[in-house]
């Protein structure tokens, strides 16, 4: 049977949309909880409200939950699926492109929980049903370092690690052009696009984000940068990186030169999670993990080269 709950709306969610709160208040993905309010289940004050209304102070939420779902996880064998490390707390795996942290509407692809699971690996239930043990993520065409929660105590200490911007992770990324200066700080706000919902950009009303980047090694039509995120919003180096008008080289989405993509191979941007550090959840040890790049960026940067 259906679960109902009325929320106050807190001071810190003032002002944001519905899906974003609730996604943040129930512990489910946007997705979901933008079609919750779209099908009617989402009352303020008792008036129903869309997925993109505000929410108001001193306000109640009266939110209907759907009924629990079968297995939100389908084992899933990954080719090219990497454990860089495993202990009774934590996994921390090698993501390839093409996987999905976890499963989420419209996407039917593989997806590192999956591929976890086939490979054997238990994951912790803690989080929402469909990315229990997901502490962090990368986009489907991001590679790379992610950490994914084993035991109940590693979860909420990682979760909290995160929130609290304790772990250091380092990307690199191969962008158009040459960044002037080399080395410096993109602080921009980060929202959806105003034109397509599937997508990200810098907007007056977006949340604060923030990127630094420095410059590794300069081709003759591209930049080997490393970089580091004092935010973790949804497509924030890409994003970040076109508004200063050096996309990723083969970012296609935000405006990188096709011609590149053909010359160099890629079907994705160049991204990569080079490493992860962060203190380990049961001793506090501090601990890093790295990976190399993948071949399809590798052979990217040596044609650029």
């Amino acid at each position: 049977m259906p679960e109902s709950r009325i929320l106050l709306v807190p001071d810190g969610l003032v002002g944001e949309r519905v899906d974003a709160a609730l996604a943040r208040l129930l512990g489910v993905s946007r997705t979901t909880a933008g079609a919750m309010a779209e099908a009617g289940h989402v009352l303020l004050d008792g008036r129903p409200v869309g997925k993109s209304d505000r929410l108001t102070a001193g306000a109640h939420l009266d939110v209907t939950l759907p009924e629990a779902p079968g297995p939100a996880v389908e084992p899933t064998p990954v080719a090219d699926f990497r454990i860089l490390h495993e202990d009774a707390d934590i996994i921390v795996v090698d993501k390839p492109v093409g996987v999905a942290a976890h499963s989420s509407p419209g996407w039917s692809g593989p997806t590192v929980l999956g591929a976890l699971l086939a490979a054997g690996y238990p994951i912790t239930t803690s989080g929402a049903a469909e990315r229990q043990g997901i502490v962090q993520r990368l986009d489907v065409g991001t590679s790379g370092v992610m950490v994914v929660a084993q035991s109940e105590s590693a979860y909420s200490v990682l979760k909290q690690a995160f929130r609290d911007r304790t772990p250091v992770k380092v990307y690199h990324a191969l962008v158009q052009g040459h960044p002037d200066p080399s080395a410096g700080t993109v602080d921009a706000p980060i929202g959806r696009h105003p034109g397509a919902d599937w997508k990200m950009a810098v907007t007056a009303g977006g949340r604060h984000s923030v990127t630094h980047y420095r410059t590794l090694e300069m081709m003759p039509r591209a930049s080997l940068l490393e970089i580091h995120l004092e935010t973790g919003r949804t497509h924030q180096i890409r994003v970040h990186m076109a508004a200063i008008r050096h996309p990723c080289v083969g970012d296609l989405t935000y405006g990188a030169d096709p011609s590149i993509a053909r010359r160099t191979g890629l079907t994705r941007q160049w991204l990569h999670a080079t490493s992860l550090s962060f203190p380990h959840p049961r001793t506090g040890e501090w601990v890093t993990f790295a990976s190399p790049y993948p071949d399809d960026l590798s052979h990217a940067l040596e044609v650029l080269r």
